[in-house]
């Protein structure tokens, strides 16, 4: 597998593509995590824990659906069909 010749017909950006969705069942889970464990941490350095856990998750959550909306952009944009100098759709690509 290491030494096989590389697929050529295979797009570079739909393997990032690929990379990012698959990432994105790390991402998520992981933001939620550790916004939860660092609100909480600051949270009673601050004298409220569970107030810091709180305000943690959510940012945890926002943050794992901000990344997701990242990768659903850059599906779309792969799936628009390329326009012209004007803005049109171009029909010869």
């Amino acid at each position: 597998m290491l030494f096989q010749k590389k697929d050529k017909g295979i797009n570079p950006k739909e393997r990032a593509i690929w990379g990012d969705l698959m990432a994105m069942g790390m991402v998520f889970p992981l933001s939620i995590v550790l916004g939860f464990f660092i609100g909480r941490w600051l949270g009673g350095l601050l004298g409220h824990p569970t107030g810091g856990q709180w305000v943690g998750l959510v940012w945890g959550i926002a943050t794992g659906f901000w990344e997701l909306y990242k990768v659903t952009m850059r599906m779309n944009r792969m799936d628009d069909p390329p326009k012209d100098k004007d803005g049109h759709d171009d029909p010869g690509a």
